[in-house]
């Protein structure tokens, strides 16, 4: 692997770590909001300190040859373990039985990190090996067992991630499902980087040369693996928060047509000046506001006759009745869009009271309507009704 894809990583989950960091602030009596930070943390500490020149520049600081390799291991370790107790914590349930759990993988991998330094201290390790110290001491006592606890106990926080993520990906919908079914394919990728490990350390022990399978297949797995159960514990948090943002903007730009039909020729409305970096709802709410104020301005030319006749129309082509009284609305708007560069038919206001409480009662009841309002507006059912209002509030059709 090309240094950039260690340090890259660990740039990216520091940026997602200090960005997080308010949330930490602000919940840090919350173990699952600690648990998730520190998740993100150890990652993006052992993508630093697991590249070759960080690697050097630790053993050079220390001026102990390879040590490194128990530091990346412990490292490691904790990340295994932030991620069961992650799952530990967001999967619910009593909170005595959560923290129960928790405690027993917290001392078990911790265990595992004090044991790994100790292991290292007893063995000698004097060749400083960058990218192969698994295989190359992998027959040398007391490094042998290091190595081994190490896999071992990523391999078991593996195995029991994915177990729990499939089971729970079961019961649960939309982002969270989402977000299960990426851990595990996240967590398939490490179980298989320490398979690959464990595979080629047995090898040594046996005669056979399998380095090929830690030095050239396992690195690139765990740095995907890493990356990829980081961004499906992260999904569930920040999907939501796209979706509310995407759907922000498709509906701003879905008004856009309602908004360009209502505004009067020659007057223009004064609008909230919105900074440039506004958030999109922000700048929906403008919008929507903007449009209520327009409709509010259009309604002594509104005529419910029109609406009526839109509305039998939508039903007779067969559209549920719901979306028949937003057709019924959008020909109702658009032919009094018209009617104010003529002026209202005389005798209309009784008509006009009534499109008013008509359009109110459709667009009250939810905030989705207006944009459905908007989409109806370019309905082909609304043409020809507001195309034979238009005939008959002409000049010609009243003199004939």
């Amino acid at each position: 692997m090309r240094n950039s894809d260690y340090y890259l990583p660990a740039i990216a989950l520091g940026v997602a770590f200090v960005v997080k960091l308010p949330a930490l602030r602000r919940g840090w009596r919350d173990p699952l909001v600690r648990s998730a930070h520190f998740l993100l943390f150890t990652a993006g500490v052992c993508f630093f300190f697991a590249a070759p020149p960080t690697i050097v520049t630790v053993n050079d600081l220390t001026g102990i040859p390879n040590f490194s390799g128990p530091l990346v291991y412990s490292i490691m370790c904790a990340f295994s373990c932030a991620c069961l107790v992650l799952i530990v914590n967001w999967r619910g349930g009593p909170p005595e039985t959560i923290r129960r759990h928790s405690r027993r993988w917290i001392a078990g991998y911790t265990a595992v990190i004090v044991a790994l330094p100790v292991f290292f201290a007893l063995g000698d390790a004097p060749v400083e090996r960058l990218r192969d110290l698994d295989t190359y001491y992998a027959t040398t006592p007391f490094l042998r067992e290091m190595i081994v606890t190490y896999l071992v106990a990523h391999i078991t926080s593996a195995a029991v991630t994915t177990a729990l993520c499939l089971s729970w990906a079961r019961q649960v919908q939309r982002w969270l499902r989402a977000g299960l079914v990426v851990l595990v394919i996240g967590f398939v990728l490490n179980l298989v980087f320490g398979i690959a490990k464990l595979s080629a350390v047995i090898g040594r022990w046996s005669g056979r040369d399998w380095d090929a399978l830690s030095t050239t297949v396992a690195p690139p797995i765990v740095a995907a693996g890493g990356l990829i159960v980081t961004f499906g514990f992260l999904l569930p948090l920040l999907g939501p928060q796209i979706s509310d943002l995407v759907r922000c903007w498709v509906n701003y730009a879905r008004l856009g047509v309602l908004w360009r039909l209502l505004r009067t020729p020659g007057k223009r409305r004064v609008l909230p000046r919105i900074p440039w970096w506004s958030d999109p709802d922000m700048r929906l709410a403008v919008r929507e506001t903007a449009i209520h104020d327009e409709l509010l301005d259009l309604q002594p030319y509104f005529d419910d006759l029109v609406r009526q006749r839109a509305y039998d129309r939508a039903i007779e082509s067969r559209l549920p009745e719901e979306d028949a009284d937003v057709v019924g609305a959008a020909a109702m708007v658009v032919a009094a869009v018209d009617a104010r560069s003529r002026g209202p038919l005389r005798g209309a206001e009784e008509a006009s009271a009534a499109g008013a409480l008509a359009l109110t009662s459709i667009l009250s009841s939810e905030r989705e309507r207006l944009v459905h309002l908007s989409r109806a507006v370019e309905s082909p059912l609304v043409a020809p009704v507001t195309a034979a209002r238009q005939f008959a509030a002409s000049p010609e059709s009243s003199s004939s």
